[in-house]
């Protein structure tokens, strides 16, 4: 169960508050961060976490995402009971609130990254927390990854708690990334504590539990936020997994859709190869996105592609994704780099060049 604030507070008691972490030069406004992401093992070591701040901030950039809790299961923040309890907690960032406050002495913004319900550790060490197969056995995707029921809730206090300990970290804003059901494997075939499970269900209790997380976590003084796929941007349906931009975004600060133009499939927006039209790509899913959402482009932070799969990726690649959002007037990002190998000149060199042919633009839909 979630931990109550007295004893969160004193436990991090250890630590500098979070009123005392320093914020000098911090960004202006969130809605212009330029961030990349950051994973946790990378974060925990103070001469590479230095040498990163160093690049990010040579190149302008003002945020980062640290991953925290990974979608095998790993968390990288003490003294979470049910992470102690089931072995998840690794020791990856040794010193949480120093690593918060190396970045935030640059000026940097701080995201909390946490995958929730894809989680093989949990659903292994706890099968009653498991999606299973209608015989029992614990249910796994295409890559024998398991997960942990949506609908439960004792995985909500469980995602919750992490967050709460990285607010008093010093952390700016949470991110639940995997706030899903599953996909990538025989869904048909998951079974739920819920008998009824239905498109309503799901997108329903997706709904209720970011409710409860802003409940408990906005007095800590953070902001919220979720990782969505990049399609949700397009498409109304949920997609199977519950995820409806339009029912999820009004309680967050903002949404991140992952809109990486190699995961597009060939044909969609008309286009011959969306992983070689990042600027069409992007430019289509932002505009759906901001009509979704009300023309509120300053909801939307997406995740843009930063490496390469199937097309290499040049700096001209990841700065016509960038162009492609900021016309639109979404003025905040975060490039993916699964490796921590960015394209610093991204934003940094030069003009922003679209490297597709003219030819390759699609006829606008009526």
């Amino acid at each position: 169960m979630l931990t109550t604030l007295p004893l969160l507070l004193a436990l991090c008691a250890v630590s500098p508050a979070r009123a005392q972490t320093p914020q000098a030069e911090a960004p202006a406004s969130t809605a212009t961060l330029r961030g990349v992401h950051f994973t946790g093992w990378a974060a925990g070591v103070p001469k590479v976490r230095q040498k990163f701040i160093t690049n990010m901030k040579s190149a302008g950039f003002n945020a980062v995402a640290i991953a925290l809790k990974d979608y095998e299961g790993q968390v990288f923040v003490r003294y979470v009971p049910l992470s102690m309890k089931t072995g998840a907690f690794v020791n990856a960032i040794p010193d949480l609130p120093a690593t918060v406050r190396d970045f935030k002495d640059a000026g940097i913004y701080t995201i909390a990254r946490i995958a929730i319900f894809k989680d093989d550790h949990l659903a292994r060490a706890r099968p009653d927390l498991a999606v299973h197969f209608p015989d029992g056995r614990i249910w796994a995707n295409d890559k024998g990854t398991a997960w942990v029921d949506p609908y439960k809730t004792e995985v909500w206090d469980y995602a919750i708690d992490i967050a709460s300990r990285a607010a008093l970290a010093g952390f700016d804003e949470i991110q639940y990334d995997y706030i899903r059901f599953p996909s990538d494997g025989k869904t048909r075939q998951c079974r739920y504590s819920r008998k009824d499970h239905s498109p309503t269900t799901s997108a329903a209790a997706l709904r209720e539990f970011l409710i409860l997380a802003r409940e408990r976590l906005k007095p800590l003084g953070v902001k919220l936020s979720i990782c969505t796929f990049g399609l949700t941007t397009s498409a109304d349906n949920g997609m199977g997994i519950g995820q409806r931009l339009d029912q999820l975004a009004d309680l967050v600060d903002y949404v991140s859709p992952m809109m990486y133009p190699s995961h597009y499939a060939k044909g969609e927006y008309g286009l011959k190869n969306p992983n070689r039209q990042p600027y069409m790509t992007i430019h289509h899913g932002i505009k759906d996105a901001i009509g979704r959402l009300g023309g509120k482009p300053e909801t939307l932070r997406p995740y843009l592609q930063d490496f390469s799969m199937g097309v290499r990726y040049t700096p001209a690649y990841v700065r016509t994704q960038i162009l492609a959002a900021e016309e639109l007037g979404v003025r905040g990002w975060i490039l993916w780099n699964a490796q921590n190998r960015y394209s610093w000149s991204a934003i940094q060199a030069g003009p922003i060049i679209s490297p597709e042919p003219a030819a390759s633009t699609p006829k606008e839909k009526p």
